[in-house]
């Protein structure tokens, strides 16, 4: 099993977009299992490669018993719109609700360079929509509007793990979903 220490809020690698996956190598498959095992462990819906401090479009996810992972991915969304409850293993403890569309279709590859699509509503297209904005250096929370993104910041800074030591930290699950997206 390889576990990593997630980064949490406050560590510029979450505000960095990362870089195109360019080689599928022994490298990339040790990263999506880490990722992998890492999102399990936490346990969280999904898990993006910069959250462990690596800044290339790799990103799991396991929802509804699917487990799976998505590299480069490009995103088509729908229209309609749904506001749900959303947490992150970077942010541990909360969960703030945030507008998503209802259904995504995510195009990239797997780890062996494989094109594949991920198409999914609700939770599903909630996990593949937070773990790609991740990819693009974006936190849900930016996703609200000004006065909930406010009070969102608010009860960041009165977490306990908020500005304490390395923005490191191991998660506890999101009380909403059981998982942390």
């Amino acid at each position: 099993m390889a576990v990593k220490p997630i980064r949490i809020f406050g560590d510029p690698v979450l505000r960095t977009p990362a870089d195109p996956v360019r080689d599928f190598d022994k490298e990339l498959r040790q990263l999506v299992k880490d990722l992998t095992d890492t999102m399990i462990d936490a346990p969280g819906a999904g898990l993006a490669a910069p959250q462990l401090g690596v800044g290339l479009r790799v990103f799991t996810y396991y929802v509804d018993d699917v487990l799976g992972h998505v590299v480069n991915p490009t995103l088509d969304l729908s229209d309609e719109q749904e506001t749900d409850d959303e947490g992150c293993l970077s942010l541990p403890g909360l969960s703030f609700p945030t507008p998503r569309s209802v259904r995504a279709v995510a195009r990239g590859f797997n780890q062996h360079g494989e094109p594949i699509t991920l198409e999914g509503t609700h939770l599903l297209a909630r996990c593949v929509q937070h773990e790609t904005d991740h990819l693009d250096g974006i936190i849900f929370i930016d996703r609200m509007d000004a006065e909930q993104r406010k009070a969102a910041m608010k009860a960041i800074r009165e977490a306990e793990w908020f500005g304490d030591g390395p923005p490191v930290v191991k998660q506890s699950p999101h009380p909403t979903f059981g998982k942390a997206i």
